[in-house]
Parts: C-alpha cells; structure tokens; sequence
C-alpha cells in the first residue's frame, strides 16, 4: 500500500543517531542548490528532494561520503561542493571485467576515471572535496574506517539483479567508521507485490526486504522517512520504473499518455538509514 501524506511524519522514525560530525566550514546546502553548474538538474528536485534528504542522512561539510555508482554525477553535483574543502567525496563503483564492452564498461578503472570526470560534471571548478574513486574489488585499504555516510540512490535493484550485493555491503561495512551510517533511496514495491516482481529487473523492490538484506550483514535501521515517497505511483509498471519520468519509457511524447505519467512523477521511494552494527 502507498503510504499517506498524513503519515509520513509518523512514519520517518528516528531513533538515535549518532552525534553531528565536528563543525567544517562550507557552503549552506541551500545554495550549493542553486549553483548555475548544476543545470537541469534542479529540474528533478521536485522529486528527488535532495536537500530534506541529506538532512535526514546527516550528511555535512567536513564528512568522507561514499556515493555508490555516480552514473552522471546528479548528487555528485551536490555533494562534491556542500562537502566543502575538508570533505571528502567518494565514488564506488562495481567491479568491471577488463574486456567489458557492453554498457557497463563506462565504470571501469574508476580510481583515474573518476577524479577527472567529476571536475567535468563540476565545469572545470576545483572547488569542494577531494574526490577520490573505487571499483568494488579494488584495494580501499587507504580510506578503511575513514566514512561516515555510505549513500545508495536508486541503486539497490541494481546490485540485488547484478550480483553485487554481497561486495557492496562487505565493502559498506569496511569503509565506515565504527558509528558510520547507509542511506538508501529505493524505488518501492507494494508490501505484498509479486517475487517475480521485486527481483530488480522492474526497479522496484519491497521495503521488508531491503530492510532485511542489510540487517543479514550487520547493520541495523535507525531510522526511515517518507521525504521521497510519491502515494500516486501504482507500482505496478509493466515495463517497470522506467515507465515513469524522466525516462517515460513507452509513452510517446506528445500522447495523453505521455502526460499522464509525466503528471504522476517519478517512483514512489523508501529512504531508509542504516547503522553499521559492532
């Protein structure tokens, strides 16, 4: 079932959190919003609500933050220059076979790829955090016990269908610090959708379910929200998340139905807030 407006506040249960990371100066994350170098993405705020949502994760200036699989950089954008010169900004991508030549072959070698790829996402500017970049599999030794956040941004159906699950979070768990802490925004399923449904294949999964998986290696949920929920996504999408805004796969542009979905928006989402267990 959707989840209520009204119930959201009920819902975003936060237990207790570690305490805020010591004061580093940077920019409010009010205006780091409104950067020009951010373009259109502002365009996906609506939905995405990245501001309510770092606050949730407890993200700040200062912090060393992995961002799980960058893609086109969305909330790297963001995160690079609100982390601010005494951050640090990590990108974790999954391991790529040498002689990959299909799609996935963009995250390969993602230690010198990333750094000068994310000057590019930023407009040259040198500004921020240090970016620093990984490839699961690859040697983390340097950044071990050094993060604070791990955040996972409509990413988990993809390492559930990929395979990637059990390296993502063996390697979560080594990079956090001991209080270190996951944030995963997901595209949710229904509670009771179909297994056939919720394997990754469509991007939906079922919350239960993700919850379950991280606690199968060793961390526990502190908290959850319902900032990214959207009551009006059935769920249901034959051909899956995709089916909705921004791709609107299957809906021809200029067609009722094209407006119909671009109407309801994108994915309903879970945001939930993971603690690494002792």
């Amino acid at each position: 079932m959707r989840v209520s407006t009204m119930a959201a506040a009920a819902i975003a249960l936060v237990f207790a959190t570690p305490g805020a990371a010591e004061h580093h100066a940077g920019p409010a994350l009010a205006d780091v919003l409104a950067y020009d170098l951010r373009g259109e993405d502002s365009v996906r705020d609506q939905y995405r609500n990245p501001a309510q949502t770092l606050a949730f994760f407890g993200v700040e200036p200062g912090m060393t933050v992995v961002d799980f699989m960058p893609s086109s950089g969305w909330y790297s954008r963001v995160l690079i220059p609100y982390l601010g010169k005494d951050g640090t900004y990590i990108g974790l991508d999954p391991e790529v076979a040498p002689d990959e030549t299909g799609g996935m072959a963009r995250y390969r070698n993602t230690a010198v790829r990333l750094p000068s790829q994310a000057r590019d996402w930023l407009h040259g500017s040198t500004a921020g955090a240090r970016v620093l970049g990984f490839n699961l599999g690859g040697d983390t030794a340097a950044v071990n016990g050094t993060v604070d956040r791990v955040l996972i941004f409509r990413e988990m159906h993809n390492i559930r269908r990929f395979g990637w699950l059990h390296d993502t979070l063996v390697t979560a768990r080594k990079l956090l610090k001991d209080d270190g802490m996951v944030g995963v925004v997901q595209h949710r399923a229904d509670a009771d959708a179909p297994a056939q449904y919720v394997l990754g294949d469509f991007g939906y999964l079922r919350e239960q379910d993700v919850i379950g998986l991280f606690e199968a290696y060793g961390f526990e949920l502190v908290a959850r929200s319902e900032i990214n929920a959207n009551p009006a996504d059935p769920a249901d999408w034959e051909a899956g998340v995709w089916s909705l805004p921004p791709r609107l796969a299957g809906a021809e542009d200029g067609t009722t139905e094209h407006a119909r979905r671009a109407a309801i928006g994108e994915s309903d989402r879970m945001t939930l807030l993971f603690r690494k267990r002792p």
